[in-house]
């Protein structure tokens, strides 16, 4: 049981860590243009992400699939600035989500380049004796934490659109420039 616990909470603060902010801007990228009525697409869309971490995580334990940390460091952010281009660019068209099954592979494979930035730290606190239990425990974390981002996010756009009776295009624009910025702050930081 202390295992359980150990790894859930590992999952939960790896995600909400102040010292490491991507997951928290990635997922409130994808949680922008939504709202509470549209909440089971993007739970679908935030386990995907969930499902291509710990994925990540079992190839890099299991099969020993490892990238440069350079290369995964700076995909990580290029991630985060993709994942803001809907916000930017609000033509219904172009929009990402427009397309589940292209959005959800790459959701998924957004997944992985994250997880990948973790794996090796991960590998150094797996015991060989509970990897399994220890994976679900991390990957429940990880969900849980990134549940938590999408329920702020929902609850703050509702607070701007319907209670400051603020423009949700404006309001989504305004945060996707907001995150694009930090992205390329943390792209050119990695070069």
């Amino acid at each position: 049981m202390d295992t359980i616990g150990f790894y859930i909470d590992l999952g939960f603060w790896h995600v909400l860590d102040l010292a490491g902010l991507d997951h928290l801007y990635f997922i409130t990228a994808l949680a922008l243009p939504f709202g509470f009525k549209e909440s089971k697409k993007l739970i679908w869309w935030v386990t995907l992400f969930t499902l291509g971490h710990t994925l990540s995580l079992i190839g890099n334990f299991y099969v020993g699939i490892m990238f440069s940390a350079y290369w995964i460091e700076l995909l990580i952010p290029i991630t985060i600035a993709i994942s803001t281009l809907s916000l930017l660019f609000q033509n219904k068209t172009i929009r990402f989500y427009a397309h589940d099954y292209f959005f959800s592979v790459l959701t998924v494979l957004f997944g992985i380049i994250h997880g990948l930035g973790f794996g090796r730290y991960f590998n150094m606190l797996i015991p060989d004796d509970a990897v399994g239990l220890s994976l679900f425990s991390f990957a429940l974390g990880v969900e849980l934490a990134q549940l938590v981002i999408v329920l702020a996010v929902l609850l703050l756009n509702w607070g701007v659109v319907r209670v400051l009776k603020k423009s949700r295009k404006k309001w989504e624009f305004l945060m996707g420039a907001i995150l694009l910025s930090l992205a390329l702050v943390m792209i050119f930081e990695r070069i």
